[in-house]
């Protein structure tokens, strides 16, 4: 391999590598804002098919490297070997990574024939990679850059306004600026009358847009908000994925979550919220243990919120079954029930099942479940709200049709258990903090064994648990009934920049049908 190649290369590896690190457990937030220089650096003058390779090579370090943690479920619960549960990850990450490697190609066709700076090529063509990565084929937005600052709360408050999809505009176009100033005599060199001020202004507009943005996040984290005090148990039980649904188990789990409960409703809280599909039955259809659940809530004497899963209907002699959210009042009503809408696929589901029929035998269970159609908010004398379950809560557009008419918070629960001790549970928290930020509303999270907390309307986790903890988590919090900027439009921002990617890609055909 040619000298030039092996840079190339290591350069995506770098970046890759940079990239990882600043996602949770690592937390390295800060390198996010100069990860991708020297991949992009390093793209100058590359020919498209080396381009694509190596964006190829820098989605599968970064994709294997944050997402690495799907093979435990695969190999501990679907009984799968843990070299073909590895492989079925690096499948995913394949896939994903052709996402990463047309951004290069067109970020490479770009730099060098048009005299638009890095700073504006480099966030335009992310962003819409990004979004369309987050919805093609059921979707899927883990990983986007914008997460990595979870913790920097004063630059990630304007995704109120722009949604996640802004944040990894402003590291993109950051990177994008050093690469500008590395690659301004390259580029004054071979691109005639080089319009460099280009450059100077697109960095002056980067800065009054770093400022701006901290302004807003400082003025944001120090406003009133809007709401009341509410005080919410979470009981996080801890049962083991394997003992979940053993019929030799059934009672000890119920026992757990009735001590906890008890133990919760001490406090007076107004709600009790229990993680994704707690009850180990068929709510309402065992009669004998939704008696028994009816009976501990007339003993709370608070509103329980649960997850179940309810049979919808038989067909072809098999359940089709519900992931739900079921809400108890105090007098022993059911007054909300929410079906999951985005199912899990080939964990809730199998998609074109006629063609991969022989999934079935792979994961025990996969395809009995059938997805809601309604996006259902409780409405209750302490505020509204809706219940995401398990990984709805990590897509934003999907979030924010349930607080378009108003709400006053989110409640998400789920079971992480599949994923074990890896980092999989701390990167799904640490989405949530978005969501929370982008509809100004609170988030309660109930995980099966963590991790739950409480998460702000301003993205502050003020408590959590540790993984693999049996807890109560007793919390006052303040509701919010503001409807956000992001929550009224949606991803203004991110069809901005896929006009402006359908533009630049347009007079890059041009140019080169002409040349």
């Amino acid at each position: 391999m040619e000298t030039k190649n092996v840079i190339h290369y290591a350069a995506a590896c770098i970046s890759g590598i940079l990239f990882v690190v600043c996602f949770p457990t690592l937390n390295l937030f800060f390198l996010a804002w100069i990860a991708i220089v020297p991949f992009l650096f390093s793209l100058y003058d590359k020919k498209p098919k080396q381009a694509f390779t190596a964006g190829f090579l820098l989605g599968i370090i970064y994709f294997f490297g944050t997402l690495y943690w799907i093979y435990h479920s695969i190999n501990h619960y679907g009984h799968i070997s843990f070299i073909t549960s590895i492989i079925i990850v690096l499948l995913l990450c394949m896939y994903l990574s052709l996402y990463t490697g047309i951004f290069a190609l067109l970020f490479s066709m770009a730099i060098k024939s048009t005299r638009l700076p890095a700073l504006f090529i480099a966030p335009v063509l992310w962003v819409t990679i990004e979004f369309l990565r987050s919805y093609l084929f059921t979707g899927f937005p883990w990983s986007s850059m914008g997460y990595t600052q979870y913790t920097f709360l004063p630059v990630i408050q304007f995704a109120d306004i722009t949604g996640i999809y802004g944040i990894s505009f402003l590291i993109l176009a950051v990177n994008g600026a050093f690469a500008d100033i590395a690659l301004m005599k390259r580029r004054i060199r071979d691109i005639p009358l080089f319009p460099w001020f280009h450059t100077v202004i697109g960095l002056s507009l980067l800065l009054v847009c770093i400022i701006s943005s901290l302004l807003y996040g400082y003025w944001r984290l120090g406003q009133e908000r809007p709401g009341k005090q509410l005080r919410v148990g979470i009981i996080q039980g801890n049962i083991e994925q394997d003992k979940k649904w053993e019929p030799a188990y059934q009672s000890w789990v119920i026992d757990i979550y009735k001590d906890l409960s008890t133990q919760a409703a001490s406090s007076s809280p107004s709600l009790i919220v229990w993680p994704e599909t707690a009850v180990p039955f068929y709510f309402n259809t065992d009669r004998e243990h939704t008696k028994q659940l009816f009976d501990l809530q007339n003993q709370l004497n608070v509103s329980l919120l649960f997850g179940a899963v309810v049979v919808k209907e038989k067909k072809e002699g098999r359940n089709l079954l519900a992931n739900s959210a079921v809400l108890l009042t105090k007098d022993g009503r059911v007054s909300y029930l929410y079906d999951k809408i985005h199912l899990v696929p080939f964990g809730e589901y199998v998609p074109l099942r006629k063609f991969l029929f022989f999934m079935d035998k792979l994961v025990a269970g996969v395809g009995d479940y059938v997805k809601g159609n309604h996006y259902l908010r409780a409405e209750t004398s302490y505020g509204g709200f809706a219940t995401l379950i398990c990984y709805e809560i990590i897509f934003p557009g999907l979030v924010r049709k349930f607080y378009v008419k108003g709400g006053d918070f989110i409640v998400n629960i789920t079971n992480d258990a599949w994923f074990g001790k890896t980092t999989g549970p701390y990167q799904h928290f640490s989405m949530a903090v978005f969501r929370a930020i982008e509809n100004r509303k609170p988030v309660i999270r109930a995980a099966n064994t963590g991790i739950s907390g409480f998460i702000d309307s301003n993205g502050r986790i003020h408590s959590k648990t540790s993984l693999f903890q049996t807890a109560v988590l007793i919390q006052d919090f303040k509701t919010d009934s503001t409807r956000s900027f992001y929550t009224k439009y949606g991803d203004l921002f991110s069809f901005l920049c896929i006009v402006c990617s359908i533009l630049m890609i347009t007079h890059l055909l041009g140019k080169t049908r002409r040349s």
